[in-house]
């Protein structure tokens, strides 16, 4: 009998699993997403700022597998696990299992900042990333049309609440797109009025990464104009205005939220096998402990016994990239009664772009910046994305970007449906 696997998550690390396995007939494997499509979050910035189309970082999950015989999808969002009877639940059908492995990753931590949750705008999906487009060029519309000064101030205005390399990354881009190409299209916008703050809590940006990857970030950002206020946290957000921890205010239309995450919640899991952030507790096979036959994954699983990360791993694409891969060879040593393999994660460094030809990258021993720096994470993150098309189109989408600067996908799309009567409505 073929040992049916069902993973819950088709990002990283549920996509390396699959592969790792699609070639051994003693597992059948089945993939559950809510989405149809796999896409590469690290990109995501460049979907909302209209640099590239979100189809140069996504690819169907049956187009993916339609070679794999052992494999098939199931649209639906997962509503509970039931361990008693090795079966999950989904709004589109109960799967039993052999194997459950949990890939959901993380999802917007407002924490617990009400108006905030309802009114920022987060970039963990591909829906948000459009939604955002087309909040950004909606509001230079309104702003080029308005003739109230403080009205167009507050919509020009753009907030961005963490300083990672998300933060950092999309700031850089916006604080580009203006100088380039607000000031040739909108000419009716007054620049001067306008303002990106990137804001964050800790001392530096990219708090994670060296010391010469925080100057060169900050030095960096500072010259392309963006206001860049440190060791403050936004508070609330009330009538357009974001609140901060120090007393002051920014009135804007445009709260962007990158400021931390939390696990996905799986319900039907024990509550003694949550950790911190919501992360699922699990032991050096990546097995959720107080459990049988269950897994997880990617940023949603915490392991606490590997020396080098007492705290956990870090949420990063590498170390569910790695753990993917190591769970499923482990599977095949079950399968053949050999002794399993602990994970260990092989930390291969961390990078971020902070403008045009400028990025920085930290190796395990070294770390560098600018043109070269730049070049590197171009390489690196055409690499793993999904589909020979994809890493074509997206090399020269950019190669044709970055000497223009100036891309034509600038478009405000609302998906409708027709009524039948000739009307149509929101979807």
């Amino acid at each position: 009998m073929k040992k049916h696997i069902v993973i819950v998550g088709g990002g990283f690390a549920g996509i390396n699993l699959i592969k790792s396995l699609r070639n051994d007939k003693r597992f059948k494997m089945t993939l559950v997403d809510k989405n149809n499509y796999h896409f590469f979050p690290p990109l995501i910035y460049q979907v909302a700022t209209s640099f590239i189309e979100a189809s140069n970082i996504s690819y169907p999950f049956r187009k993916l597998f339609s070679e794999s015989k052992n494999v098939k999808f199931h649209m639906g969002t997962l509503i509970k696990v039931n361990p008693e009877t090795k079966s999950v639940e989904t709004d589109t059908g109960t799967l039993t299992y052999d194997y459950l492995v949990l890939a959901l990753g993380t999802e917007s931590n407002f924490f617990g900042m009400e108006n905030v949750r309802r009114c920022a705008l987060p970039m963990k999906s591909i829906e948000e990333a459009l939604y955002l487009r087309n909040h950004i060029l909606l509001t230079h519309e309104e702003a080029a049309r308005n003739k109230d000064m403080n009205q167009a101030e507050k919509l020009q205005n753009i907030v961005i609440a963490g300083g990672g390399p998300t933060g950092v990354e999309l700031a850089g881009m916006l604080a580009e797109m203006g100088k380039y190409i607000a000031k040739k299209e909108y000419p009716e916008i007054k620049l001067s009025l306008s303002g990106i703050y990137l804001i964050d809590a800790l001392p530096a940006l990219l708090s994670p990464m060296s010391k010469l990857a925080q100057e060169a970030a900050y030095e960096k950002l500072k010259e392309l104009g963006v206001k860049i206020l440190l060791n403050v946290s936004v508070k609330d957000y009330v009538d357009s205005r974001v609140i901060l921890s120090d007393g002051n205010s920014i009135e804007t239309e445009t709260l962007i939220w990158t400021s931390g995450v939390i696990a996905r919640e799986v319900k039907g899991i024990p509550e003694e096998s949550i950790g911190r952030g919501r992360r699922i507790l699990v032991d050096d096979y990546n097995k959720v402990q107080n459990t049988e036959s269950i897994y997880a994954l990617g940023d949603l699983c915490l392991m606490l016994s590997e020396e080098k990360f007492p705290n956990g791993h870090p949420q990063l694409a590498q170390v569910a990239i790695q753990q993917g891969r190591n769970l499923a060879a482990n599977f095949k040593r079950i399968e053949d009664e050999k002794v399993l393999e602990p994970f260990r994660y092989h930390d291969k460094g961390s990078m971020a772009i902070i403008s045009k030809y400028n990025a920085v990258v930290d190796l395990p021993k070294h770390s560098f910046k600018g043109f070269l720096a730049w070049l590197t994470w171009l390489f690196i993150h055409i690499i793993p994305l999904v589909g020979f098309g994809n890493k074509v189109q997206l090399a020269l989408d950019w190669f044709r970007l970055f000497i223009t600067n100036n891309p034509s996908i600038r478009l405000i799309l609302f998906p409708k449906r027709n009524t039948g009567n000739g009307a149509h409505m929101n979807p």
